[in-house]
């Protein structure tokens, strides 16, 4: 009898699993899916990955006129891709791989028996793989049990395990994180000693791994864990080296413990989560202490810098370091509020933010990790009086799309100019005008426009 909650899985994976039958040929589930079908955390939309005796070549013989589309990118390595529907498929043969000490490929070895395998795979809460159609379990590492008493274990010695792929060590803080996973001794002992390892892995699956970590509910534990191992000194040395004090006076929080805090309290949005793990990273080099205590004067600046530097070694697409460079470097732009802002200054806030003004205002929020319920309240409090005003200008104003009320052109036509450095002089008087006095229509702006032209003219 199949479970309720597994029939549109059973159902789904029938046909598919029938060809390899008909051609005497085994078929599994295997990896993260069938671990969160056990926790009941399975996404409906995810890839399903298949393991088989079959050769490559047969995989790709059996699902060929059947598949929408199959691809063999990754035939070398015994993986073949297919596309039924909308659902993407990779059935790999069973594989039974070693890596050379300092390569970052396996030299690909084929097997006949899946505990082979599975036995190479990362975790044994990940070592396991249902029989389809039927779906009978195989666990012959002890998944279940370690899911169950939330044990992270490697099916081999780990030593082996993370010198045969050393992203696993990265790999184990995301499921310390999101699984609630307790690294077994000799899990962390084995991180500690090969951390080194994982220089020879590519910057790409890195960045790939942290991603996966910054998105899941609570970031927090797996953090700890790459600093407490020294695994996050391999790639975000950044990180472990905020573990200063605040205030040495004070004894305040210390800068690493605030940082990760601000992680967990933000919502799963990756390149949020990014902004606030990098967003202090500027303060031990800004850090200094005078007769009014410890400050880290200008820290967005130099954080912004060394986050784009870090995103950048980490082969980071350069659309995502400009979004979480600029939100290190506004993060703090908020706190002049309480000194009180001008319609100008609002305007000039949501200008500078752009599309990134829901992100920033949730990342200036989340970074109050104060226990002092007062303050949190006040600043809590002073942003809801902010994003009033921004909606109160917006309702008045294009607020989200301000600039010039004369473009190009038209400034051209009207002072009789060609194209040049002095239409970009006036078009900046003109953008200041309306973050100044906000929306004064065309004509008036073009008044204001002739008054700045003759006053400059009189000044040449």
């Amino acid at each position: 009898m199949i479970p309720e909650r597994l029939q549109p899985l059973f159902a789904e994976t029938a046909e598919v699993a029938g060809r390899f039958a008909a051609s005497g040929r085994r078929l599994f589930l295997v990896g993260g899916v069938v671990r969160d079908l056990i926790v009941n955390r399975l996404d409906e939309r995810a890839d399903l990955d298949f393991a088989t005796e079959a050769r490559p070549d047969e995989t790709e013989e059996i699902v060929t006129g059947w598949a929408d589309a199959v691809w063999t990118q990754g035939k070398r390595f015994g993986t073949i891709g297919f596309r039924k529907g909308r659902r993407i498929y990779e059935v790999t043969t069973f594989r039974a791989e070693a890596y050379a000490p300092e390569s970052r490929k396996p030299e690909v070895e084929f097997a006949d028996e899946l505990e082979a395998d599975l036995s190479r795979r990362d975790f044994t809460i990940n070592a396991m793989a249902l029989s389809v159609p039927g779906l009978s379990l195989v666990d012959p590492f002890g998944g279940v049990s370690d899911l169950a008493a939330r044990r992270l274990r490697t099916p081999l010695d780990p030593s082996v395990s993370f010198t045969d792929d050393p992203l696993r060590m990265l790999r184990a803080a995301r499921f310390v994180a999101g699984y609630a996973m307790v690294p077994e001794p000799d899990v962390t002992a084995a991180v500690e000693e090969f951390r080194h390892r994982l220089s020879i892995v590519s910057a790409e699956r890195v960045r790939g791994e942290l991603d996966k970590l910054m998105v899941v509910e609570t970031p927090g534990p797996g953090l700890w864990f790459i600093v407490d191992t020294g695994l996050a000194a391999e790639f975000l040395p950044e990180l472990p080296g905020l573990a200063l004090e605040q205030d040495p006076i004070h004894r305040h929080k210390d800068v690493l413990a605030h940082t990760i805090a601000v992680v967990d309290n933000t919502s799963p949005d990756r390149l949020l989560r990014l902004a606030a793990l990098f967003h202090d990273v500027g303060k031990p080099k800004t850090r200094a202490i005078g007769p009014g205590g410890v400050s880290f004067h200008h820290h967005e600046v130099v954080g912004a810098r060394m986050t784009r530097e870090r995103m950048q070694a980490l082969r980071y697409p350069t659309d995502e370091i400009d979004t979480v460079s600029t939100l290190v470097e506004l993060h703090l732009r908020f706190h002049t509020y309480q000194m009180g802002w001008t319609d100008r200054a609002v305007r000039r806030y949501v200008r500078d933010a752009g599309p990134l003004l829901g992100r920033l205002n949730e990342l200036t929020r989340c970074d109050c990790t104060t226990r002092n319920a007062t303050r949190a309240h006040a600043l809590a409090m002073r942003m809801d009086d902010l994003e009033r005003r921004i909606e109160e200008l917006r309702a008045q104003e294009e607020l989200d799309a301000i600039r010039p009320e004369l473009d190009g052109r038209q400034v051209m036509k009207r002072l009789g100019i060609p194209p040049g450095p002095q239409v970009g002089r006036a078009l900046a008087f003109l953008l200041d005008l309306r973050l100044d006095e906000g929306v004064l229509g065309a004509e008036e702006a073009g008044r204001r426009l002739d008054a700045w032209w003759a006053a400059q003219s009189a000044g040449a």
